[in-house]
Protein backbone atom coordinates (compact mmCIF):
# COMPACT_ATOMS: atom_id res chain seq x y z
CA UNK A 1 0.00 0.00 0.00
CA UNK A 2 0.96 3.47 -0.53
CA UNK A 3 2.32 5.94 2.40
CA UNK A 4 1.28 9.21 1.00
CA UNK A 5 -1.73 10.98 1.54
CA UNK A 6 -2.23 10.62 -2.81
CA UNK A 7 -3.73 7.40 -3.89
CA UNK A 8 -6.03 7.86 -6.89
CA UNK A 9 -4.33 5.58 -9.25
CA UNK A 10 -5.31 8.14 -12.05
CA UNK A 11 -3.53 11.16 -10.58
CA UNK A 12 -0.87 9.09 -9.72
CA UNK A 13 -0.12 7.89 -13.18
CA UNK A 14 -0.72 11.41 -14.66
CA UNK A 15 1.40 13.10 -12.24
CA UNK A 16 3.97 10.07 -12.88
CA UNK A 17 4.03 11.22 -16.63
CA UNK A 18 4.28 14.24 -15.78
CA UNK A 19 7.75 16.60 -15.82
CA UNK A 20 9.15 20.14 -15.27
CA UNK A 21 6.25 22.44 -16.09
CA UNK A 22 3.23 20.29 -16.59
CA UNK A 23 1.01 21.91 -16.06
CA UNK A 24 -2.37 19.96 -13.43
CA UNK A 25 -5.66 22.38 -13.88
CA UNK A 26 -7.70 21.82 -10.88
CA UNK A 27 -11.39 22.59 -12.40
CA UNK A 28 -14.28 24.21 -10.43
CA UNK A 29 -17.85 22.73 -11.22
CA UNK A 30 -18.46 25.42 -13.73
CA UNK A 31 -15.32 24.53 -16.03
CA UNK A 32 -16.28 22.49 -19.65
CA UNK A 33 -13.90 20.07 -19.04
CA UNK A 34 -14.84 17.85 -21.93
CA UNK A 35 -14.34 21.01 -24.11
CA UNK A 36 -11.17 22.52 -23.35
CA UNK A 37 -8.99 19.43 -22.76
CA UNK A 38 -5.57 19.72 -24.33
CA UNK A 39 -4.16 16.79 -26.50
CA UNK A 40 -1.94 15.57 -23.57
CA UNK A 41 -4.22 15.56 -20.72
CA UNK A 42 -5.69 12.95 -18.67
CA UNK A 43 -9.16 14.12 -17.20
CA UNK A 44 -10.13 12.86 -13.57
CA UNK A 45 -13.97 13.19 -12.92
CA UNK A 46 -13.82 13.97 -8.61
CA UNK A 47 -16.84 16.10 -9.01
CA UNK A 48 -19.41 13.62 -7.25
CA UNK A 49 -22.17 16.21 -5.92
CA UNK A 50 -21.82 19.85 -5.68
CA UNK A 51 -18.78 20.97 -2.90
CA UNK A 52 -17.47 17.25 -2.83
CA UNK A 53 -14.75 17.09 -3.94
CA UNK A 54 -13.83 20.72 -3.12
CA UNK A 55 -10.92 22.42 -5.28
CA UNK A 56 -9.03 23.22 -1.65
CA UNK A 57 -8.91 19.47 -0.82
CA UNK A 58 -7.59 18.80 -4.31
CA UNK A 59 -5.29 21.25 -3.91
CA UNK A 60 -3.67 20.16 -0.29
CA UNK A 61 -3.21 16.62 -1.66
CA UNK A 62 -1.50 17.69 -4.63
CA UNK A 63 0.92 19.43 -2.97
CA UNK A 64 2.23 16.85 -1.14
CA UNK A 65 3.27 14.94 -4.28
CA UNK A 66 4.46 17.36 -6.67
CA UNK A 67 6.20 20.77 -6.24
CA UNK A 68 4.67 23.56 -7.79
CA UNK A 69 6.61 26.55 -8.95
CA UNK A 70 3.67 29.13 -10.56
CA UNK A 71 -0.06 29.17 -10.25
CA UNK A 72 -2.64 30.77 -12.34
CA UNK A 73 -6.42 31.52 -12.37
CA UNK A 74 -8.79 33.28 -14.34
CA UNK A 75 -9.12 37.22 -14.31
CA UNK A 76 -12.20 38.17 -12.33
CA UNK A 77 -14.85 40.99 -12.65
CA UNK A 78 -12.85 44.35 -11.17
CA UNK A 79 -16.13 44.41 -8.97
CA UNK A 80 -15.25 40.70 -7.22
CA UNK A 81 -12.40 39.15 -5.69
CA UNK A 82 -12.44 35.75 -5.56
CA UNK A 83 -12.06 34.92 -1.89
CA UNK A 84 -10.60 31.60 -2.88
CA UNK A 85 -8.14 33.24 -4.63
CA UNK A 86 -6.93 34.33 -1.22
CA UNK A 87 -7.39 30.70 0.38
CA UNK A 88 -4.89 29.47 -2.77
CA UNK A 89 -2.43 31.81 -1.99
CA UNK A 90 -2.06 31.21 1.38
CA UNK A 91 -1.09 27.10 0.47
CA UNK A 92 1.02 27.87 -1.73
CA UNK A 93 4.71 28.40 -1.06
CA UNK A 94 5.69 32.41 -1.41
CA UNK A 95 8.09 31.13 -4.35
CA UNK A 96 5.42 29.86 -6.29
CA UNK A 97 4.93 32.63 -9.16
CA UNK A 98 1.04 33.95 -9.32
CA UNK A 99 -0.45 34.79 -12.27
CA UNK A 100 -4.36 36.46 -13.36
CA UNK A 101 -5.30 35.84 -16.67
CA UNK A 102 -8.20 36.99 -18.72
CA UNK A 103 -10.67 34.54 -19.75
CA UNK A 104 -9.77 33.04 -23.29
CA UNK A 105 -6.39 33.45 -22.36
CA UNK A 106 -6.29 31.11 -19.62
CA UNK A 107 -8.35 28.88 -21.99
CA UNK A 108 -6.09 28.42 -24.22
CA UNK A 109 -3.01 28.04 -21.82
CA UNK A 110 -5.15 24.96 -20.04
CA UNK A 111 -5.69 23.67 -23.67
CA UNK A 112 -1.59 23.38 -24.45
CA UNK A 113 0.15 20.28 -24.76
CA UNK A 114 1.79 21.14 -21.73
CA UNK A 115 -1.44 20.54 -19.28
CA UNK A 116 -1.20 16.40 -18.53
CA UNK A 117 -4.05 16.47 -16.33
CA UNK A 118 -7.45 17.83 -15.28
CA UNK A 119 -9.47 17.06 -12.36
CA UNK A 120 -12.85 17.89 -12.44
CA UNK A 121 -14.44 19.24 -8.64
CA UNK A 122 -17.12 19.55 -7.57
CA UNK A 123 -16.08 23.13 -6.36
CA UNK A 124 -18.93 25.77 -6.41
CA UNK A 125 -16.95 29.07 -5.57
CA UNK A 126 -16.82 31.31 -8.66
CA UNK A 127 -13.78 31.59 -10.37
CA UNK A 128 -12.01 28.97 -8.99
CA UNK A 129 -9.68 27.30 -11.54
CA UNK A 130 -6.51 27.02 -10.30
CA UNK A 131 -3.55 26.05 -12.94
CA UNK A 132 -0.65 24.46 -11.25
CA UNK A 133 3.07 24.40 -12.94
CA UNK A 134 5.10 21.40 -11.42
CA UNK A 135 8.39 22.93 -10.83
CA UNK A 136 11.84 20.77 -9.48
CA UNK A 137 12.30 18.69 -6.64
CA UNK A 138 14.94 20.42 -4.87
CA UNK A 139 17.47 17.68 -2.54
CA UNK A 140 18.81 18.40 0.86
CA UNK A 141 21.87 17.98 -0.33
CA UNK A 142 23.03 17.86 -4.09
CA UNK A 143 26.32 15.81 -5.19
CA UNK A 144 28.24 15.44 -8.22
Amino acid sequence: MLKTSLIHPGILAALAASGHFSQVLIADGNFPVAGNRGPNASVVHLNLTPGTVDALTVLDVLLTAVPVQAATVMEAPDDFHPPIHKLYRQRLDDAVTWTQMERWAFYDKIASPRTTLMIATGEQRRFANLLLEIGVVKLAVESF
